[in-house]
């Protein structure tokens, strides 16, 4: 658990480390093209650098304290219908946290700074891809791996998916990545492999991406549903989500023709 801890301070160290570097870079490009400290383009240029800035410390450290070695089937491939299944009851997943969201209508502290994200694409590249490589090394890598260890699965995947949910502190973030978190901690513990997670880790990221940037008026799934298409939806959401768990927990041999030395 020590370790644990560990390694969820040293990401908020690498994002806090990230802006403060990525602060003066942006005020410095602000400089140049204006000629003139501008805080709306420092901020446009700031965020997306601090994450480029906080990913690459996160796998710096990571890689050079050895978390990510000594495991063979850590980049193991699974098999297509395996990782069908995945985004199948992942997309079940998705829907059922959204409208849990929209019921309790947690706060969102983050929303302005995620329209000045998407506005760039690095920021959209750090979001949809490069995060979710990023924080599937970390959490489940390193820190799921670690608590697999130490504690009995169920208690190793719960104890993961809400660290992996509070690192974010947004509310309206927290709850949902911490739903996310469990289900791909529970992914990894099956399969042993970050392929499958990191996959759909990329498509829920992609996901409230495209969301985001082709609807900014709406806050959640329903707002798109015709008037009496959303409990349908959402029965179908229930049926993907259950039925790719349990389909998900029969598979025998997710792992294609790899064998671990």
């Amino acid at each position: 658990m020590k370790t644990s801890i560990k390694l969820v301070l040293a990401c908020f160290i690498c994002q806090l480390l990230g802006g403060l570097i990525a602060a003066p870079i942006g005020m410095l490009v602000a400089y140049f093209q204006l000629g003139v400290l501008d805080p709306s383009l420092v901020m446009d240029t700031t965020m997306p650098l601090a994450m480029v800035i906080q990913f690459v410390l996160m796998l710096i450290y990571i890689g050079r304290r050895g978390y990510l070695t000594g495991d063979s089937r850590l980049y193991a491939p699974v098999k297509l219908g395996y990782l069908l299944l995945v985004l199948l009851a992942g997309l079940g997943a998705i829907l059922w946290e959204d409208e849990l969201l929209r019921f309790l209508q947690m706060p969102d502290w983050m929303k302005a700074s995620f329209e000045q994200i998407y506005d760039s694409w690095i920021g959209m590249a750090c979001v949809t891809v490069f995060g979710p490589i990023v924080e599937e090394l970390l959490f489940r890598g390193a820190i799921t791996k670690e608590l697999l260890r130490k504690f009995n699965p169920g208690t190793a995947i719960v104890i993961s998916g809400l660290l992996f949910g509070l690192v974010h502190l947004n509310p309206a973030q927290v709850l949902g990545a911490s739903i996310i978190g469990i289900f791909l901690a529970w992914i990894y513990w099956r399969t042993g492999s970050l392929i499958p997670c990191m996959v759909l880790h990329i498509f829920n990221n992609s996901l409230s991406v495209w969301f985001g940037r082709s609807f900014p008026a709406s806050d959640h799934f329903c707002d798109l549903m015709p008037e009496g298409s959303y409990p349908v939806v959402m029965v179908a959401a229930a049926v993907a989500l259950l039925g790719g768990l349990y389909a998900l927990w029969r598979y025998k041999e997710p792992i294609a023709d790899y064998e671990i030395s």
